[in-house]
Parts: C-alpha cells; structure tokens; sequence
C-alpha cells in the first residue's frame, strides 16, 4: 500500500470521532495514548515548554560489568532488568528501566575465545523479557529470542563461548515478543564488547565507546507512551544521548587519534554522522574491523547498525560530531528535523598529544564467502485496512490532543483496523517458520523495499557480507568488504547479501525499527543441521 492510501486510512481513523477500537496486531499489546495530527517534531508532547537537558559535561565511559569469575578465560556476572530512576533534566526525575540500575546498561567486556555465563534476571512487572546478543556468534537456545521467553519474577542463564575471530563492538537488548520496542526505549539496551587477541589498532588511540540512545520526556519528567505516528515511522525521542549524556565534552591534545566505536541503540532514528574539521577513516563495522582502513566524510547508522572509526584532530579548537540531513522515508506530519544536531564536542587544546604510531595499511583478512547453494527474495511491504470497530475496555475518545486510547491493551483484530508491515505478504507468526537453511551452506538474500520508508534488516545467528545493493535499475557493488549483521534497505532499494548459518536451531530476521518488528515485519529461519 502507497504512502497516501496508508494515510488516508489513518486521518479517517482520527476524526472518526466517537468511532472506538481494540486493536490487535497478532496478540501484541501496544500502549497508544493519544494521535495527534498536527505538525511538529514530537507528536506526543505537551504544547508546555519541554525539559531542558544540561549539555557539556565530561564524556563519561559506561559503566563495566564486574567479572565474578577467578578462572582465566571464563567471565561469569549477573544482569538484572528492572524498574529505576534516572535524572535527564534537572529536578525531574523519569522512571525507566534499567540493567542493574544504569543507564545505558552496564559495558560488557571479555576476549574472544572465553567462556560466558550471565545470570539474567527479570524483575520488571507483569513482563516478560530476555537478553538477546545483538550479532554475537551464540547458539540459539542462548540467543534470547522471543520463543524463549523469561517470565516476570524468573531468572536463567545465558552460556556460549566465544570462538577466534569473533572480536567486534555488539550490543544486547531485550526481544520479548511484542515488547521489544517499549523495553528499549524505556532503557534496556548495552555494550558487549569482544577483544582480539592481539589488535592491529594502536593502544594509544584509545578505545571510546559512543553509544547513542535517543529520549522523549513530558514536562514531568516521565517518557510519554508511543503514539499512532511512532507505529508508522517507529519511535524516534526529541533528544539523541552519547552515553546517557546530551553532547558531552571530549578534551585531546592537538593532534590526537582517537578510536571511537559507534552504537545506533535507537529504536528508529536513521543517524547520518560527520566530524566538523576532523578527518575519519572507518576500520571496523558490526562484525569487526575491515581488511583495511577506509576514508569517510560521513557515515550513516541505521538502527542497530555499528561503526569504529579513526579520527584525527589536527587543529585547536572545537570540533563537533554532528548529524547530517538524511531522508529515511516518514509517513504523517511530524518529520523530525535531524540535521545539524550537535552529538558530541571535542575540545582539542594547542597542547600537542604523544606521538602515536600511523594506522596499520592492513588490519586482518576476511574470506570471501563462495557460490550460494540456496538463493532466496524477500520483499518488504506495509499495509492497512479499515473495518468495523468495537469499543474496549478503555475505549477510544476524542480530546483536544486527537485520538486518545484508554487503558494498556491495543489489539486490532476481526473487523477492526489492521496495520501491519509484512514480509513477503505475511505477518510474523511465533507458530510458523518460514525459511529452512542447511548449516554450513552459503546463500544468497535478496532483500527489497517495495514500502515507502528505509528499513534495517538484521538476522540472527551470523554475520553476512553485502554483494551489492540495486536502486533506480542502477547496480552498484559494496564499498568495501566487512561482516554485517545489520544492513539498511532503502525504499525501492533491494540489497543482496551473501550469508552462512553454522548454528542449528531457529533464528529471527527482521527490520530493527523495533515498532515494524512489533507490527509484523519478522521471520524465522529454522537452521537445520
């Protein structure tokens, strides 16, 4: 369905006025108190002025994971989710969720070839959650999925070693079916980093995590529920974090590299990124680092998606990491203007920084993979019916903000209305698989977005490597060669990929706007062996 049939649908559903609903999207439940059909960024927050977040603060690392383990190469800890408070805006506390009490939760740091055991624990009421390793290299029945759910009140262990050549930036969230999205942006999301060995990249650059969150906040403090606009375009918040801070402060020595591992932990928000006078060079993606170094003026990072970078600071001064002006594709008002966001400032001072050794012209080998055995397409759409509607427990009104859903539970079902964002024509399905691979055998995926906004694919069990994308009949190759597990597909946009399952058991792919997830926009691959 086009962008104005899917919108006209949705304008009929708001000025309905007294017309209610209960919607049901496949069992899931969605929080939706209000749709407002005006302009503006934020379609769900107050007409009073917005928390003010304090920015220019020191850059703070993320806090570590202590290891409880005294055996050499085994790192065994505890996580736990569960309801805290932080503090954004002065004097205004929000409630969110937390792994152990952080926000964003706790570094995860070990070394390729260690054993790993993390007790998980759930604490959040009334939900279940689990612990998905965003890209790891795990087996299935520790990948966190949302067929193996952990209840509210229970707890389990996650185990798997960690194999050569795994070292890469991952990250680790929740994947509970239908409550994936709100977990997230509630504040359930974290770094899992895996060492090498022996790392090409001089020690001297450092090694500086920038996770990147984005935030919505009500005048007291609290995140405002999703809205019918956060559905269709997925939930994008008015301010973007590094770390939990809103630009932060970076002091370096005049001259100074500087490694820097990007994160895109965001539910939706596409993150086009420059250095304002500042040189970079992309070594590393969401599988670690590449073959060789790689010039950058900008980088963009879908949702999901990782990037290491080398940046050189050459001259004294303020330098800035910036958002540029990207269109992702958004349905409705309320576009939000990413462009020209100040992320981070780099204060660079007129001190020269030690002399470091020049980056290495070759940084690993990565094998290309071979002929498919297998090919398979997979076509992304969206779509949206209209039927008869019938009242719920909270009901359905009209007020000066628009539409207003009460109660928790947002179901569309039989004679409702269906809003769905689907996979080759068919909505997931917890029951149903939908692709049987071979494990060891090399396929080839052809991905394509018939819908009207960009969608970042992401497959669980292993990484992929990108063959070439294909847009307006014009064919162009990857711009290097790296392992992926995340790949943005751009409206009318088909992306082909090449991939290896090597674990047996099921796996999930799906578009990480975490709300399209939610909405349909999911498979599972079951991996035989």
């Amino acid at each position: 369905m086009h962008r104005r049939t899917f919108l006209m649908g949705l304008t009929t559903l708001a000025v309905g006025g007294s017309a209610a609903a209960q919607m049901k999207m496949d069992g899931m439940q969605h929080e939706m108190p209000r749709m407002d059909m005006g302009g503006g960024q934020d379609m769900g927050a107050s007409a009073n002025a917005e928390p003010m977040l304090p920015e220019g603060e020191p850059l703070r690392e993320l806090p570590r994971l202590a290891n409880e383990s005294t055996v050499p190469g085994s790192f065994k800890a505890r996580l736990t989710a569960e309801p805290a408070t932080a503090r954004f805006a002065e004097g205004l506390d929000t409630p969110i969720l937390a792994y152990n009490g952080t926000n964003p939760g706790p570094l995860i740091e070990v070394k390729e070839g260690d054993r790993v055991e993390i007790e998980f624990n759930n604490n959040i009421p009334g939900e279940e959650s689990t612990i998905h390793w965003h890209g790891m290299p795990v087996p299935a029945d520790q990948d966190g999925n949302p067929m193996d759910p952990v209840a509210s009140g229970s707890s389990r262990t996650y185990a798997f070693d960690l194999p050569e050549g795994s070292a890469a930036a991952y990250w680790y969230h929740p994947h509970p079916h239908g409550k994936t999205a709100a977990q997230v942006y509630r504040g359930l999301a974290g770094a899992f980093l895996v060492k090498p060995k022996s790392d090409p990249i001089p020690a001297e650059y450092g090694d500086t995590i920038l996770m990147l969150t984005d935030l919505r906040l009500a005048t007291d403090g609290t995140m405002p529920a999703s809205t019918m606009a956060d559905l269709m375009n997925g939930r994008v918040g008015d301010h973007v974090l590094v770390n939990g801070q809103k630009n932060p402060k970076l002091s370096v020595g005049e001259g100074a590299k500087r490694r820097f591992r990007l994160y895109n932990a965001t539910n939706a928000r596409f993150l086009k990124l420059a250095f304002d006078g500042a040189l970079m060079t992309v070594i590393g993606s969401d599988g670690g680092l590449l073959e060789a170094p790689v010039a950058a003026k900008g980088i963009l990072l879908s949702p999901a998606e990782r990037l290491e970078l080398i940046v050189s600071f050459e001259k004294p001064g303020p330098i800035t990491l910036y958002t540029l002006e990207y269109d992702r594709g958004w349905m409705g008002p309320g576009r939000p203007a990413d462009a020209g966001l100040t992320l981070l400032t780099v204060d660079v001072s007129d001190s020269p920084a030690q002399p470091a050794p020049e980056l290495p012209r070759k940084l690993r080998t990565i094998a290309a993979l071979g002929a498919p055995a297998a090919n398979r397409r997979f076509v992304f759409t969206e779509t949206m019916g209209m039927g008869g509607m019938s009242m719920g427990s909270g009901g359905m009104s009209m007020d000066s903000h628009g539409m207003q859903m009460g109660g928790e539970d947002m179901s569309m079902g039989a004679g409702g209305m269906k809003m769905e964002f689907l996979i080759n024509d068919a909505s997931f399905d917890m029951n149903r698989i939908d692709v049987v691979s071979k494990a060891g055998e090399v396929e080839l995926w052809e991905v394509v977005n018939q819908a009207d906004m960009d969608h970042p694919f992401h497959v669980h069990g292993t990484q992929f490597q990108v063959v070439e994308r294909e847009r307006g009949g014009k064919v162009s190759r990857a711009d290097y060669l790296s392992w992926k597990d995340t790949v943005n597909v751009a409206r009318g946009e088909t992306v082909r990929l090449l991939l290896r399952q090597d674990r047996p058991g099921p796996c999930m792919y799906h578009c990480h706007i975490l709300e399209h997830e939610q909405l349909g926009m999911m498979g599972i691959v079951n991996v035989q062996a």
